[in-house]
């Protein structure tokens, strides 16, 4: 027993030490992979803008020249992104929030009386939770509408937009190899040199979009916009004299589309399609929502809609990435949206074919008679 005893605590003492050790590997190669996924989002990010599949629930991100574009004299929205969450512990979250007003210039150009001009600011944040990854921006739009006749039939609409973006990054969220203790734990100071965590440029974009409306029956819409103009340095990086690596966030160059079209009774179609190229990436969103009138003064309906998404793959060209499901409700001005992303490509060998939701919702204020210039979904 003498001889057992000692034996048995020994094996205890190195159970609890290969347990412990065990964990602690376990924790950093979990952080390993969530560096592995933050640095693919990175890549994506730079390579690829961040993305709503209610894409017109956040018209401000789609297109500068769409702000205003409504028949309301404001609006208020909101969207949520929640991506991939079956892969990562504190998943992707995107969320964008925008104001918008527009008014007449009857008042100051009686030339222009038909015109209107708006004015919206827009707030978005990308959040990777697991290092603290996050891209923020805040943005102020300019949008003119031109009426090309007195019955605002046919309106042509220039937009601009400047921002600030910011990107930053927690590295004490991140375990490196040299903090191991050679006995149970990552507790020891880190000598790796890390760059700095916090990055600040100015970003423009520029947009164009027209609308021709031949009557109640039947309007259709397209627009295009050029994103980064002059493509801000997104890199962290630093070499040793302190040279940060110049990393530009390529153009994005988006077109899109669509029509209103009238069904007969208390249905309505809204076929649309959208484009995104930007650096070696390219994407195509189509589908279409079906609104259905719940009342006689058209104030409260629901929405229902399909959409698939292609994305080019650098192996196998242009994909089917995901197919969407959304519905939707309005009701006296509110606007509530709820779409899911069921991922065909990619990520679907880890996430079971589970993708993104989006919750979006918005308020338009006084509502007026004029050319219905932007879907509403």
């Amino acid at each position: 027993m003498l001889l057992i005893l000692p034996l048995c605590s020994n094996i205890d003492v190195k159970s609890s030490f290969y347990n412990s050790l065990v964990i602690n590997i376990a924790i950093v190669i979990k952080q390993f992979i969530v560096v592995i996924f933050l640095f693919i989002g990175l890549v994506s990010i730079q390579a690829q803008d961040r993305h709503f599949s209610q894409y017109y629930s956040s018209p401000l991100s789609l297109n500068p020249a769409l702000t205003g574009a409504f028949n309301a004299k404001y609006r208020i929205g909101l969207i949520n992104r929640d991506q991939w969450r079956s892969v990562l512990d504190n998943p992707y979250r995107t969320f964008a929030a925008s104001l918008e007003v527009k008014f007449g210039l009857d008042y100051f150009l009686r030339f222009a009386k038909k015109d209107k001009v708006a004015v919206g600011l827009l707030f978005y944040n990308d959040k990777v939770e697991g290092v603290d990854f996050r891209e923020s921006k805040m943005a102020l739009s300019v949008a003119y509408h031109k009426a090309l006749d007195k019955d605002l039939r046919n309106v042509l609409t220039f937009g601009f937009q400047a921002g600030i973006m910011q990107r930053n990054i927690n590295f004490n969220d991140l375990v490196f190899d040299d903090q191991f203790n050679e006995i149970n734990a990552f507790d020891l100071p880190t000598n790796e040199t890390l760059p700095i965590n916090n990055l600040t440029q100015g970003d423009y974009s520029v947009g164009l979009n027209y609308t021709y409306v031949a009557n109640r029956k039947f309007s259709a819409f397209a627009g295009a916009a050029l994103h980064h103009i002059f493509e801000p340095s997104v890199s962290f990086y630093q070499d040793r004299n302190e040279n940060r690596l110049d990393v530009p966030l390529p153009r994005n160059y988006t077109a899109h589309g669509g029509a209103i079209i009238a069904l007969g009774g208390r249905y309505q179609l809204s076929p649309r399609l959208m484009l995104l190229s930007q650096a070696a990436h390219f994407q195509i969103n189509g589908g279409a929502n079906l609104r259905i009138r719940l009342d006689e003064f058209n104030s409260t309906g629901i929405y229902v809609g399909a959409w698939a998404r292609l994305a080019n793959d650098a192996v196998n060209g242009v994909l089917n990435d995901a197919v969407i499901a959304m519905v939707g409700l309005e009701l006296n001005g509110f606007l509530l949206g709820f779409s899911y992303d069921l991922n065909t490509q990619a990520l679907a060998t880890y996430n079971t074919r589970q993708g993104a939701f989006e919750l979006s919702l918005a308020y338009l204020g006084e509502y007026d008679n004029e050319t219905i210039l932007c879907p509403k979904f």
